[in-house]
This record gives structure tokens, sequence and C-alpha cells, in this order.
């Protein structure tokens, strides 16, 4: 059942969508969409090793979007209105969600992405119900998107 945003989830929706607009998280975003295609945490610290701008930028992206979902997943934020609003997260779930266990093993943090797990699947759920199929044609579209990637890595 969709819920109207109250007037203070509204504009605190409003300041964490104007923190995506900061130049350097923009940035991060932006490398992170185009670049960020690892398989093991091997592959995810050879791309973005701390330290470096990619590691940083790496940091950034998952910092950002683990913020805004437990803010979601606290209430803070009206879910619908999130979820009409933002997808970004979704697609950063889906190239991190593989990783998930290893990071959470490697790091000993079984907690770690949680929040964005937890959003990750409420908008799966939420998204079929307003439009079936979107959630597999928007995977396969990745997974085409991924193959020609590696396609032209590799010429």
């Amino acid at each position: 059942m969709e819920s109207k945003p109250t007037h203070e989830q509204a504009q605190l929706h409003l300041q964490v969508y104007d923190l995506r607009r900061e130049p350097r998280l923009r940035q991060a975003r932006d490398w992170f969409q185009q670049n960020y295609r690892a398989e093991t945490v091997e592959e995810a610290m050879s791309l973005a090793a701390p330290g470096t701008e990619h590691g940083t930028f790496f940091g950034m992206v998952i910092g950002y979007w683990e913020q805004a979902c437990a803010l979601l997943n606290y209430g803070l934020l009206n879910e619908d209105l999130f979820f009409e609003t933002s997808g970004e997260f979704f697609f950063v779930w889906e190239q991190l969600k593989g990783l998930a266990p290893q990071f959470r093993e490697q790091f000993h943090d079984p907690t770690m992405l949680a929040n964005l797990e937890k959003v990750a699947k409420r908008f799966e759920e939420w998204k079929e119900k307003r439009a079936p199929g979107h959630i597999a044609a928007m995977r396969e579209w990745m997974k085409q998107e991924q193959a020609q990637k590696k396609s032209a890595a590799s010429a």
C-alpha cells in the first residue's frame, strides 16, 4: 500500500538527493557505473584497491547507498517516494550481490551491505507489482552490457 510522505520525509529525501549531486560523489558514481565489474574479492581489490582513487570511489558509492538505504530502513525516508525516484541503488546492489558474502567473510562483518541488500529485495518486490518483468529485463540488459564491455576490453 502506498503511503504519502510526510513533509519531513520529503525534505530529507531532497537532502539525500542533493548529496548525490556533489561533484566528487558524482564522479565516483560515474566511475562505478562504467567500470566496476568484479566477481571475486581479488578482482574487486584489483579494480578498487584501498588507498587508490578507485578505492575511494568504491567506498564513496557503497557508503552513500548504504547510508541512504539505512535511512529508508529506519523509516526516515518514505519507501514509495524513494522507490519511485531512485533506482541506482538497485544497480549498485546487482553489481555487489555476488560479492557480498565474500566481503562479509573477508572482513568478518555479517552486516556489511545489509541495508542495501534489504532495500534492494523490497524494491524488487515493489517494482514487480508495478511493472512485471522489468527487473528481469534490466538484469538481462546489464548482462549484455557487461558482455559487450568484456568483449571490447579483450579486443
